[in-house]
């Protein structure tokens, strides 16, 4: 049994107004005891990140942001800084989900520059990789791992390795309904921890990586009860309160 402290990751994505965010603290924090053994945080959309670090301040949540560039300021329309999100309590961020990937254009070598910004700054990144149904059927899932990992994670040093957390997505498992095998996920999670040994054998046995891809109350015990895999990054059933919860008491 690994005595890697769980990670719990609730992405919203674009969902929730600021007043629909404060309606599902309401009711999750109320219900939260007995789980201060686990790292549980919430990743709002932007719109709702300030009041959501002042609802959670004297709990277990810590909050996260969904992205954020990579300079500290300048002439980036549309774009947050990590500086903005540290000055407001952000305390995490997600980085190379998926969807920012596919619909956004982000490459590796745009985390490369992001992920040792976020730990500069004091924000836990929360780094997700995984492979597309096409390059699972065509064998090539190691390959892509590899890639993706030591990309991403080629400006960070040794030392920082375990404080950066990785979340395997497989991208054919994301909003999909499919759910990749108990086994496979350990498989992939396995390989992502053995790419970081490569690295520093320390680091490997300390960082934490979690499975995200279609995680639901009925399917996170099994998940969640492999040695290899640390957490969970969830998508649509952390929208609700009681699904998010389920999910954290299964960890």
């Amino acid at each position: 049994m690994s005595d890697r402290r769980p990670y719990l990751a609730a992405n919203w994505k674009m969902n929730k107004t600021p007043a629909e965010s404060d309606a599902f603290f309401e009711r999750f924090l109320g219900e939260i005891g007995g789980l201060d053994d686990r790292d549980i945080v919430v990743c709002p959309p932007f719109t709702s990140l300030a009041d959501a670090v002042d609802r959670c301040r004297r709990s277990p949540v810590r909050i996260a942001a969904q992205n954020m560039h990579e300079a500290e300021s300048g002439a980036f329309t549309g774009e947050v800084s990590a500086p903005m999100l540290s000055a407001i309590g952000v305390e995490a961020v997600v980085l190379g989900h998926s969807e920012r990937r596919a619909l956004f254009a982000e490459t590796d070598e745009a985390l490369a520059r992001k992920v040792p910004v976020a730990l500069a700054a004091g924000l836990e990144p929360i780094l997700c990789v995984g492979e597309s149904e096409a390059q699972r059927d065509a064998g090539e899932t190691e390959s892509v791992l590899r890639r993706q990992v030591e990309a991403d994670l080629a400006g960070v040093g040794d030392a920082e390795l375990a404080s950066v957390v990785i979340a395997y997505e497989p991208i054919w498992a994301i909003g999909t309904g499919k759910t990749a095998t108990p086994d496979l996920a350990e498989e992939a999670v396995a390989h992502i921890r053995a790419l970081i040994g490569e690295r520093d054998p320390a680091a490997a046995a300390a960082i934490r990586i979690l499975y995200g891809g279609s995680v639901k109350p009925d399917n996170a015990a099994e998940l969640l009860g492999r040695g290899e895999i640390d957490g969970a990054l969830v998508g649509g059933a952390s929208l609700e309160p009681a699904d998010f919860l389920a999910i954290c008491r299964a960890a």
